[in-house]
């Protein structure tokens, strides 16, 4: 019986409550769908930016061709064979002695060509102040940002001295999700005094049941399928259950074995995380998305 008779044959019946693992998958497409159009917004902004950075260099560039033009008209009075003094003494007798309208034409140009270029000078000091401030004002503090792999916690994904790039943008318009790999500030100074900045993968968000059994992860109680684990240090430990709180997340390294993690130090608080790391940009030849 199709779904259409049913709703005719019992218009005033309820729908059936949904199961457990529905309600997961329902989050799971919601956080998602959130996901993909924080992206797309960031996506939109960032262009923006870097539209403006291309205008910026572009005016930068017109900026350098008048000053190297500037420098050209200069070697036309051939200074490199005569010194400074007498070259101010000659321009000097130049400018009193009478002038034909010629010259006075040509002393007008060299003088407004003076006031263009001590103007083109501004707008290319300020062009030059306003692109480093873009550069190191926003995309640093607020966009991306490199890191250093400072522990051999996500052998093999990540080796001790790779660096990354961090997306900084994503985590204000969107919620972790499971299999993200996050920079974020550790919860335990005491531990970690000497680098407080880690990143392990998210393995639970907020309301899951997180169990590990022989070194197998149970989220939910679904064993997890996780090929990227380090399999030349295989780990047998146990954990938990345990269910991760409201705005929190629960991290692991991909080298469980030998990752210091919120099996020690409990769920990360959201406001903790710094970015989400997708891009290794060293050593060379391993660079690209992980």
């Amino acid at each position: 019986m199709s779904e259409e008779r049913l709703r005719e044959e019992f218009p005033g019946k309820a729908e059936a409550p949904k199961s457990r693992r529905e309600m997961r998958r329902e989050r799971e497409r919601e956080r998602r769908k959130r996901r993909l159009d924080s992206l797309a917004k960031f996506f939109a902004r960032l262009w923006g930016l870097l539209d403006s950075l291309a205008r910026v260099f572009a005016r930068l560039g017109r900026r350098l061709d008048n000053l190297v033009g500037y420098f050209v008209r200069l070697k036309a009075l051939n200074p490199a064979k005569i010194s400074k003094e007498r070259l101010r003494e000659e321009l000097r007798r130049q400018e009193e002695a009478p002038k034909s309208r010629r010259e006075l034409r040509q002393l007008r140009e060299r003088q407004r060509w003076r006031k263009r270029w001590r103007g083109g000078l501004t707008e290319l000091l300020v062009t030059v102040f306003v692109a480093v401030a873009l550069v190191f004002g926003f995309v640093r503090p607020f966009v991306f940002e490199a890191f250093s792999i400072p522990s051999e916690s996500m052998v093999p994904t990540l080796e001790v001295g790779d660096r990354v790039i961090a997306n900084k943008f994503v985590y204000r318009f969107a919620e972790p999700e499971r299999g993200d790999i996050i920079v974020f500030e550790s919860v335990d100074s005491a531990r970690h005094r000497e680098n407080d900045t880690l990143i392990k993968r998210v393995v639970g968000v907020e309301g899951d049941d997180i169990q590990v059994q022989n070194g197998r992860l149970l989220v939910n109680g679904e064993p997890q399928d996780e090929t990227y684990l380090n399999e030349k240090l295989p780990d047998k430990s146990s954990y938990g259950p345990t269910t991760v709180p409201e705005g929190k997340v629960f991290m692991m390294g991909d080298n469980r074995a030998n990752s210091g993690d919120s099996r020690i130090f409990g769920p990360v608080p959201l406001e903790n995380l710094k970015g989400e790391a997708f891009f290794r940009f060293w050593p060379v030849r391993r660079i690209g998305h992980f």
